[in-house]
């Protein structure tokens, strides 16, 4: 069985370095002339799979937007996530899920299992119960060749009062989420598949991504205020292991399947500049 990591490295290096949220929220979808309920939530999905599925590396569906149509919105996002992987691209869900025990356990099954209709190649979770509390999380990923990407350094004004609190031992929050990780990966070959988010937007932080040996989710891109050109004041010398995430600065173009490649191109192109 192919680790997610591996199959990472290859879709990034076949397909440019890119991840496209998929995040139908209200705004966008009245931007699209779309209602906003399921018709509009399932046009809106399925125009973006067919437009942006068989080019690019990664699509990031956010749960929340599906969620909020109830089984509808969930019945969508099945089908989202089924047509996505069927042209070609890996799917990250984005969930931020991040509980305990059996509960854990539950979220990882219905996102990580293959028996399940909501079976993604990754998920986001969030590490604030402890990065112990997602070993259900990391032990489904590798049972299945999943990934995981865990919460590090995110680009919200409130992150940074936990994120760079200093812990007893002198590191920070996020500096202990780091390296906590960074074991998870350690002997993995091409790339592990537990990643980290770091926001697109951070600027220099003085925290050490060197050891991660994982994928790195810069998400902020474009409409958010990030910048490719400041990747590299981030990330250093770990660019090659970051997966750019755009979501309004693409999704703006559409509804047109043709403007909404061409926007996908200008922003893998403008990050293939940077990270190589």
């Amino acid at each position: 069985m192919e680790t997610f990591g591996r199959r990472l490295r290859a879709a990034m290096d076949t397909r440019g370095p890119l991840c496209v949220g998929i995040d139908p929220h209200a705004a966008l979808l009245a931007r699209w002339g779309l209602p906003d309920d399921a018709a509009g939530l399932e046009r809106f999905s399925f125009t973006v799979v067919e437009a942006l599925a068989d080019r690019v590396a990664v699509l990031k569906p956010q749960s929340a937007f599906f969620e909020r149509f109830g089984s509808r919105g969930i019945a969508i996002l099945e089908s989202t996530i089924r047509q996505s992987r069927e042209a070609g691209a890996l799917v990250l869900l984005d969930v931020k899920r991040g509980d305990i025990g059996s509960t854990m356990a539950a979220y990882a099954s219905a996102y990580l299992d293959p028996d399940s209709s909501l079976r993604a190649d990754a998920i986001t979770v969030s590490p604030y119960l402890g990065v112990g509390s997602l070993r259900p999380a990391f032990d489904a990923a590798a049972a299945h060749g999943g990934g995981v990407f865990v919460l590090a350094l995110t680009s919200n004004p409130e992150g940074p009062s936990v994120q760079h609190a200093q812990t007893a031992a002198g590191r920070t929050v996020a500096q202990t989420v780091i390296d906590e990780i960074s074991q998870l990966n350690a002997g993995a070959s091409d790339l592990g598949s537990v990643g980290l988010v770091v926001g697109a937007t951070i600027g220099r932080t003085g925290h050490d991504l060197s050891a991660v040996n994982g994928p790195l989710l810069a998400p902020g891109l474009g409409a958010q205020g990030g910048d490719p050109a400041g990747l590299a004041a981030i990330f250093g010398g770990s660019l090659r292991n970051v997966l750019p995430s755009y979501s309004r600065e693409v999704l703006s173009a559409g509804p047109d399947a043709a403007a909404l490649r061409a926007a996908a191109e200008r922003a893998a192109t403008a990050c293939g500049a940077v990270i190589g």
